[in-house]
């Protein structure tokens, strides 16, 4: 079943790229720029976003596109920067992206009271909209955002019909499959006729998405932690600009813990110690298990063995999914799997490895930096080494989906020093064009998920059969892994 729905999907895929070629490209390849035309060509993750939205007909599908890459052009998206919009209406906070749903989309904020109906500023400010649009579709491919449509304290002027309809076609047309919900906060009750049109806009197919709220409802959709005072939450944020709102992602982090609330019960000798024990104590227990598997009849040396235990004890430790990036292979690939509290699991492990023949600085952040302990978090990387990095908790805290964890890497030159001091002066001067980043998600699971490795007190304290059969799937995963092409 799976099989078959791939094949139709990249059926469908082939059939729209070379139809939109051979019907909308010809003779009329001057409506379109052409790196969205090479794009098309080549992602087939848009293709699908929009085919998805037009319910995989290959006809909607073609004219969707049309309108889509006419107004990509006519408004330059793939050239917008900050200094295509003017800096009065960046430090407005009129639009911004910041903090995540329930479920762990990024909200997309559009604060009405700051807009006033001007057809002077009306182009402006749909740039700023596919401004900040572009900036995460090309940064998040594919993954949705929520809009929280803020109308509190918003007065007869800030009533825009025309600019409501551009929003909700950048979603149905220009920037399909992004949008996760609507949620409108405390709309004026002068709005309810409005909101009727904005419906037959929308299609039936995305009304479902539209949540009204006041501020009781609102925490149905977002936390208190990301919503601000005056919808019932505690998020002290404030939007200000330059610079531009970076994803909510923190520095800087702790290797003991929060800054701010340290836990007063661990030593200093403990918490440096915390990591190396973790390791040391899942590596004897592995080496336990893995020992027993040893048949008592061959007559191997103890250097053959240990050196046994130790490529198991990697086939372990690693998690399985890669990203291969230009400077760093990150696993896991996307996601960081945290135990529930009932299971007990209170690690993870990111493994950081080197392709370059440089020194490869690196730094972790999150959005959550009260939250978590993470071991090392700024420190650099050797030519062709890997470093383990221990992510865990702190003090009993919950792990959330909306919580998020951010990789920065950049190259050294040869004679740099790679201290403390060094380190800090680097990524003062480093141009922003030469860091590589990459996002991490984290998910909590009952137990441990098998496309990536947590690590646990006791966590192979389980019998020879499960022990062997662990690690047969492991090595295999990983070799496959490991052996890919690039």
């Amino acid at each position: 079943m799976a099989e078959n729905h791939a094949q139709n999907k990249a059926k469908l895929i082939s059939e729209t790229r070379r139809r939109f070629e051979a019907e909308y490209i010809t003779d009329k390849s001057d409506k379109y720029d052409p790196r969205d035309v090479e794009r098309l060509q080549q992602d087939d993750n848009w293709v699908e976003s929009y085919l998805y939205w037009r319910h995989n007909i290959v006809d909607e599908t073609l004219k969707m596109l049309d309108e889509s890459f006419q107004w990509r052009k006519e408004i330059s998206v793939n050239d917008l920067n900050e200094s295509s919009i003017p800096r009065w209406l960046l430090e407005m906070g009129l639009i911004y992206l910041h903090g995540y749903d329930k479920e762990g989309n990024k909200l997309f904020w559009i604060r009405v009271k700051y807009h006033t109906k001007d057809q002077k500023t009306v182009s402006d400010k749909k740039k700023l909209i596919a401004f900040w649009l572009e900036r995460y579709a090309k940064r998040e491919n594919g993954k949705p955002v929520t809009v929280m449509f803020d109308l509190s304290e918003t007065g007869i002027n800030s009533i825009d019909m025309d600019f409501v309809r551009f929003i909700i076609n950048c979603f149905k047309v220009y920037y399909p499959k992004y949008l996760s919900k609507m949620v409108i906060f405390d709309m004026p009750w002068l709005m309810n006729a409005a909101f009727k049109i904005v419906k037959t806009w929308l299609g039936p197919e995305a009304v479902s998405l539209l949540k009204f709220t006041s501020k009781n409802e609102v925490q149905d959709y977002v936390s208190v932690e990301y919503l601000p005072p005056h919808m019932g939450g505690t998020d002290p944020f404030k939007y200000s600009y330059p610079p531009l709102v970076d994803d909510d992602f923190q520095t800087p982090l702790c290797e003991n813990g929060p800054i701010t609330s340290e836990d007063e019960t661990s030593s200093k000798e403990d918490i440096e110690s915390d990591g190396k024990e973790t390791l040391e104590t899942i590596s004897n227990e592995e080496q336990t298990a893995l020992l027993k598997k040893t048949n008592p009849t061959e007559s191997t040396s103890k250097a053959e063995e240990n050196e046994k235990v130790d490529s198991k004890i990697k086939a372990f430790k690693k998690p399985l999914s890669v990203f291969k990036g230009p400077l760093l292979h990150i696993s896991p690939a996307e996601e960081l799997y945290f135990g529930s509290t009932e299971s007990g699991e209170k690690k993870t492990l990111i493994v950081l490895t080197n392709v370059t023949k440089n020194i490869v600085a690196f730094k972790v952040r999150t959005t959550a930096p009260e939250k978590y302990r993470v071991k090392p978090s700024n420190s650099s990387c050797d030519p062709g080494a890997s470093v383990d990095i221990i992510v865990s908790p702190h003090g009993g805290l919950t792990v959330s989906a909306q919580d998020r964890f951010l990789i920065m890497a950049a190259e050294m030159e040869q004679s740099s020093g790679t201290g403390p001091a060094e380190l800090t002066q680097f990524w003062k001067e480093v141009p922003r064009n030469k860091v590589m980043e990459h996002r991490l998600r984290c998910h909590t699971v009952e137990n441990s998920k098998p496309n990536t490795l947590t690590l646990k007190d006791n966590a192979f304290n389980v019998s020879d059969k499960i022990s062997e059969d662990i690690y047969l799937q492991f090595a295999t995963s990983r070799c496959e892994t490991d052996c890919s092409p690039p």
